[in-house]
C-alpha cells in the first residue's frame, strides 16, 4: 500500500531526543522548545514565537489574547477543520461561516464585508492546503471596522503572500505540527505574535495563567497565578524531534514541491480534457506543497475513485464535512449568505498521497490508476 501520509524521519531528530531523554528533560517549554521558536522568530521575521502542544492550543490562546467573551461573533470559513471554530465557540463567541471560493477553498474575501456586525470581533482566515487567503482585502476590512486577524495557517509554514510568510500578516498566527503536516512532533503547534502588546499575556496564559517566564528571566522574583491560562506547553521530547525538521526545512520543502508538480504534470491531460480540476496557486502566493488534491464531477464519483485507488494500493482521503452542516456547527454557528460553493467543491475534494520522500515511481502509479479510471 502506498499511505497516504508518512511523519518526516530524520536520524538529528532521533539524536535530539535521545539527548533530551538522557539529559533528562521531558518538561513543557525545554531547551528544544526554544530553540524551534527562535528558529521560527529568525526565519519568518516574528517578534515571538510560542511552541504550543497542538495548533488547537494556539488557536484557543488567541481566542483568550482577542478577548473573545460570550455574545461576540467570530468571522470564518465553514471549510475547515473544527478547532478553528471551537477555539472562539469555548469563549462563548458566534461563529459565523461565510462560503468559500471555488478556486482556492479559502474564505471569499468579497463576502466578509456583509457578515460584520456590531458584535464581530475576529476575522480568522484559512490558508487551505498553505495557499493564502486574500489578505491584503481581508486587512482592509479588519483595519476599517477595528477588528483582529487571526491566520490559521496549520497547513501554511513555509509559506507566503507576496513575500510575507503566512502566519506573520494578522495581528497572531498559527501553526500545525500534527504528523500529518509537512513538519511534525505528532501532535503539537506553534503561536506567532505580530502584535507585540500581546506577548506577555502570551506567556501568562500559556504557562497555566502565571508570570513564571517572567520568573525565569528574573523580571519577578517569585511567580504566581496572575491571569486566566492553562498548560499549553509541549513536552520538550516532541520539539526535539521538530528541530531536527526545520534544520533541513528546505530540503523537505523542495521534496515536496517536487513531487507536487510531478503529480500536476502526470494530471494535466485529465484536467485539459475536462475530467478532473486541479489546484490553482493565485499569483503572489507561493506554496509548500502541503497537499495535492483533485476535484471531480460529484460526490459519487469521488467515492468510486477512492475504492478504485484503493483497489490499486493507494490510500486517497477526504476531509472536513462543512462545520455549519454538523451538530456543533448549528448550535455554535450560522452560515452568512447562500453556500454556493462550500459544500459543492467539498464534495468533489480529494487529497492524494503526499510526503517527504515519497518516490517518484510511486507517484507515478497513482496518477496511471487515476487515468486508468477514466478510460
Amino acid at each position: 500500500m502506498i499511505p497516504f501520509n508518512m511523519p518526516p524521519r530524520i536520524n538529528s531528530s532521533l539524536e535530539n531526543v535521545i539527548s533530551d531523554f538522557q539529559d533528562g528533560i521531558l518538561r513543557g517549554d525545554g531547551p528544544f522548545c526554544k530553540k524551534c521558536s527562535r528558529w521560527m522568530e529568525d526565519r519568518f521575521s516574528i517578534y515571538k514565537v510560542l511552541i504550543t502542544g497542538s495548533c488547537t492550543h494556539a488557536l484557543e490562546l488567541s481566542a483568550i489574547l482577542c478577548d473573545i467573551t460570550p455574545g461576540d461573533e467570530v468571522i470564518m470559513p465553514s471549510y475547515t477543520f473544527c478547532s478553528t471554530a471551537n477555539a472562539f465557540a469555548l469563549r462563548g463567541a458566534k461563529i459565523v461561516f461565510v462560503d468559500i471560493r471555488p478556486d482556492t477553498m479559502n474564505i471569499n474575501e468579497k463576502l466578509i464585508e456583509s457578515a460584520i456586525t456590531e458584535k464581530t470581533k475576529v476575522i480568522v482566515p484559512v490558508h487551505y492546503a498553505g495557499v493564502s487567503c486574500e489578505m491584503d482585502e481581508i486587512l482592509r476590512i479588519a483595519k476599517k471596522y477595528g477588528l483582529s486577524v487571526v491566520e490559521d495557517a496549520a497547513q501554511g509554514m513555509m509559506c507566503s503572500y507576496k513575500g510575507k510568510p503566512l502566519g506573520s500578516i494578522g495581528d497572531l498566527g498559527t501553526y500545525s505540527f500534527h504528523e500529518t503536516k509537512n513538519y511534525s512532533m505528532g501532535e503539537g503547534g506553534a503561536l506567532l505574535i505580530n502584535d507585540q502588546s500581546f506577548i506577555q499575556r502570551a506567556e501568562i496564559i500559556r504557562e497555566k495563567g502565571t508570570n513564571r517566564s517572567m520568573f525565569l528571566r528574573g523580571q519577578v522574583d517569585k511567580y504566581s497565578w496572575v491571569d486566566i491560562g492553562s498548560s499549553f506547553l509541549p513536552c520538550d521530547l516532541a520539539a526535539a524531534n521538530l528541530y531536527g525538521q526545520l534544520e533541513i526545512a528546505d530540503e523537505i520543502n523542495t521534496d515536496r514541491l517536487s513531487s507536487w508538480n510531478y503529480y500536476y504534470e502526470s494530471l494535466l491531460p485529465l484536467a485539459n480534457e475536462g475530467k478532473i480540476s486541479l489546484p490553482f496557486v493565485p499569483e503572489g502566493c507561493i506554496h509548500n506543497a502541503h497537499m495535492f488534491y483533485i476535484k471531480v464531477k460529484d460526490l459519487d464519483e469521488r467515492t468510486a475513485l477512492i475504492s478504485h485507488l484503493k483497489g490499486k494500493g493507494i490510500i486517497s482521503l477526504f476531509h472536513y464535512i462543512p462545520l455549519h452542516s454538523s451538530k456543533a456547527g448549528l448550535e455554535y454557528g450560522s452560515f452568512h449568505g447562500e453556500d454556493l460553493y462550500t459544500t459543492k467543491e467539498s464534495e468533489r475534494l480529494l487529497r492524494l498521497p503526499m510526503f517527504y520522500k515519497l518516490k517518484k515511481d510511486d507517484v507515478f502509479h497513482i496518477a496511471k490508476s487515476i487515468k486508468d479510471f477514466y478510460k
